[in-house]
């Protein structure tokens, strides 16, 4: 079971990195994803930086799984929140699939470290 928590958080881990380290870039096809679902592009920022924030608390959840959780949560509500927007445009199953992946994969990490939730550092 550690390999597979530890899979799991790995891929969750380069995925906020790399779509957060996008947005932050202004890479032009999250601008115009931000775009198309009708949100403002401080907001495409602000959301990498969020992203970024949940990436650290992936690292540091490798040595205090607790943290991991917490990580797992705010990814989790964000990963709801993008399946949500792309939802209230109708955009095609298709251009949904990476959010609630990583929607079910936060889910899944913040399970498997649900015993160690209060239980932050130690």
């Amino acid at each position: 079971m550690h390999i597979l928590t530890i899979v799991l958080q790995s891929w969750l881990l380069f995925s906020m990195a790399f779509f957060g380290g996008s947005k932050i870039a202004g890479a032009k096809h999250q601008i115009e994803l931000f775009d198309s679902v009708k949100l403002p592009q401080w907001f495409r920022v602000i959301t990498g930086y969020v992203q970024i924030v949940g990436c650290i608390g992936l690292i540091i959840g490798y040595w205090y799984p607790g943290i991991a959780a917490w990580a797992g949560i705010l990814i989790g509500i964000m990963m709801l929140l993008a399946c949500l927007a792309h939802f209230r445009v109708k955009h095609p199953i298709g251009k949904v699939i990476p959010a609630l992946l990583n929607l079910l994969i936060a889910i899944a990490v913040v399970f498997l470290y649900a015993d160690e939730l209060p239980h932050l550092f130690g």
